[in-house]
């Protein structure tokens, strides 16, 4: 349990201060921590609602919130959300790490790249 909460404590710093979510850190952690891949998806979206909604009024706080825009992501999302788990059950437990995995060194490269400009 204080692995756990260490755990969030950590990704919810660092998710909160990027806008990157948590999950892409979250997910990994807990496979490591030997949950199965689905498992650790669906959990990571519990962890992920509740920093977003701590996360939302501290940067609202700040000004840094454009609503308008936050909102038409989100009903655009809402959809997403909905089908992304019923592709997910098609999904073997080792392909979907390996797919995971490539997102994650695309999206590491991809801000790698950026942070140079």
């Amino acid at each position: 349990m204080i692995t756990l909460a260490l755990i969030g404590i950590t990704v919810g710093m660092l998710s909160s201060a990027s806008g990157l979510g948590g999950g892409f850190m979250v997910v990994p952690l807990l496979i490591f921590l030997g949950r199965e891949a689905k498992l650790a998806v669906g959990t990571s979206f519990v962890f992920i609602l509740i920093v977003a909604i701590s996360s939302i009024f501290a940067h609202y706080r700040l000004g840094n919130v454009d609503l308008k825009t936050g909102l038409i992501l989100g009903l655009g999302g809402i959809l997403g959300a909905q089908i992304g788990p019923q592709i997910l059950q098609h999904v073997s437990e080792q392909n979907f790490k390996r797919i995971f995995s490539v997102l994650l060194v695309i999206t590491a490269v991809w801000i790698f790249v950026d942070s140079r400009s």
